[in-house]
């Protein structure tokens, strides 16, 4: 019998560490939707056990959309996360190939000058943005959380697509030029195209954070109209009794559009990871 090679053994073990870190990263995910399916009772009691029939229940979605607007914080989370990953993926697009395409004076300059934006959290400038978001008169709007995701997320992007942008042969572009193509034309049926992995990667980073961030709506927004589903979940958290059939009821909600985005973008994403790893 032929012994196991150095590679299969590697092979395995990179498997196994692997393995590792996806039980551990899918396990409180399994902790909630488990436990949103059982009476608060069981939840205590046995927390790691899938629900039985005589422990299984709904009544954490009842009460979710009975004695919450639920569908109102959903609503706000979906608008303004939808929103702002347009803006970024656009904006950021633009820019990312304004930066990769053209030389001009300051090109590197500007090139770190956002590369920073990605080292340095945005939350430390919560109390300038409170100041400027006041003076705008957009507190507790739906509106100033659109612009500062934007502004979060512009950086990563136009770092990211900027990269994958310098990749497209030239050749390509002049022969467009040479046909008499415009920049935009080039931009947007070309370009765009031919960097969709890439932009589907961009669009998983940039929701994710944006989706479950509990600062900024929490700072910036007040009334029940404007509030988001990170924020819609501390509802049912009192100071002296939680209804954590609640609270996992909503957070199992709240899961949902991200799988969904993971399904849709799944193939996409691989490919921007991979081909980002070989570059």
């Amino acid at each position: 019998m032929a012994k196991p090679t150095r590679t299969s053994s590697n092979a395995i073990a990179m498997h196994a560490v692997l393995g590792g870190y996806t039980i551990i990263a899918l396990f409180p995910i399994y902790m909630v939707l488990a436990n949103s399916f059982k009476n608060r009772a069981e939840i205590f009691r046995n927390p790691m056990v899938p629900p039985t029939p005589d422990s299984f229940t709904t009544i954490g979605f009842s009460t979710v959309w009975q004695r919450s607007a639920f569908e109102t914080f959903f609503g706000n989370s979906l608008i303004v996360t939808l929103v702002s990953l347009f803006l970024v993926l656009l904006t950021g697009a633009m820019a990312a190939w304004a930066l990769s395409e053209y030389k001009f004076r300051g090109n590197i300059l500007l090139s770190v000058y956002l590369a920073l934006g990605i080292m340095i959290p945005i939350r430390l400038g919560t109390v300038s943005i409170l100041r400027l978001v006041v003076d705008l008169n957009l507190i507790d709007t739906l509106t100033a959380l659109v612009l500062v995701y934007t502004a979060q997320g512009l950086p990563l992007a136009i770092f990211i697509l900027s990269e994958f942008m310098r990749q497209i042969p030239k050749e390509l572009k002049e022969a467009a030029r040479v046909d008499g193509v415009t920049e935009y034309w080039i931009f947007f049926r070309i370009v765009l195209p031919l960097t969709r992995p890439a932009i589907a990667t961009v669009a998983v980073f940039t929701m994710i954070p944006i989706w479950n961030d509990l600062w900024f709506p929490l700072i910036l927004t007040s009334s029940e109209s404007t509030k988001t589903i990170t924020l819609g979940v501390q509802t049912f958290i009192g100071q002296y009794v939680t209804d954590w059939n609640a609270v996992l009821a909503s957070l199992t909600l709240a899961i949902v559009p991200i799988v969904a985005l993971y399904l849709i973008f799944s193939r996409q994403l691989i490919r921007g990871l991979t081909s980002g790893a070989v570059k």
